[in-house]
């Protein structure tokens, strides 16, 4: 995608965007976006690209540390709740509670008991926000070995990235396959009928941002929607399912 078809498009956007918000205010909503994917996938980016001009008194983005001691011994999903959305919010989680499907359990930073646990309550927990009213979407941002390889060479070699690198960085390229072995283990369990995973493939960062913004707004309703507008790419984005593979959406 060239920059300037790039921009006027995000610009676009971006206006439908901030209509949503106005939406979601008026009418109470809460509103939940999970951003999860390999690293330099481009969640960081996405995400800004959603809240460039919202309101940042009723959208923001969540991207939390390691766990607490205290974290560590409590039920797993509290130390997520108290950031969940409330009344008229839009919340944007860079990286989740499927933090225990991915990075957790191929870095072996949970015990194969608390990864079962996990993904036996996912379920439930997850349908009592939606049955709550709460609007969730899941999203995966997949990228091919070679790019993420050329990128995070990219951040080791510029300066202003050098925050962005981290010793997990370090090690994705090492665990690409038990990466890939997790991913394909959270899809299968837990892309649920009332909360299913759509993959987006990032490998052109342009393009993959435009198309998740188009998906999320195809797939929620408020006045002043431009449906022509908000038609994406589908060998951009797709909800989990064989044909994602089998198009080569999904990195092996």
């Amino acid at each position: 995608m060239k920059k300037k078809e790039y921009n006027r498009t995000l610009y676009e956007l971006q206006v439908q965007l901030v209509k949503f918000q106005k939406h979601v205010i008026e009418k109470n909503l809460q509103v939940c976006l999970l951003f999860e994917g390999r690293d330099a996938a481009g969640k960081d980016g996405t995400i800004k690209r959603f809240l460039e001009h919202l309101s940042p008194r009723e959208a923001r983005s969540v991207a939390l540390g390691k766990p607490s001691d205290s974290d560590r011994i409590s039920w797993y999903f509290q130390r997520y709740v108290p950031h969940l959305p409330k009344g008229r919010e839009i919340v944007f989680f860079n990286r989740s509670w499927y933090n225990r499907a991915g990075v957790e359990r191929v870095m072996k930073f949970c015990s194969k008991k608390e990864y079962r646990m996990f993904m036996t309550e996912v379920a439930a927990f997850e349908q009592m926000l939606t049955h709550s009213g709460m609007l969730l979407f899941k999203y995966y941002l997949d990228i091919s070995q070679k790019e993420q390889k050329k990128r995070l060479q990219a951040r080791r070699d510029d300066p202003l990235k050098q925050w962005k690198l981290s010793p997990i960085d370090a090690q994705a390229q090492k665990y690409w396959k038990a990466y890939s072995r997790a991913r394909d283990a959270m899809f299968e369990k837990t892309s649920f009928a009332f909360a299913p995973w759509y993959v987006i493939h990032t490998d052109d960062k342009k393009t993959a941002r435009i198309n998740a913004i188009k998906h999320f707004l195809a797939h929620v309703d408020y006045p002043g929607k431009k449906d022509k507008l908000l038609i994406h790419d589908r060998k951009v984005v797709c909800t989990v399912d064989p044909i994602c593979y089998e198009k080569g959406m999904i990195a092996p």
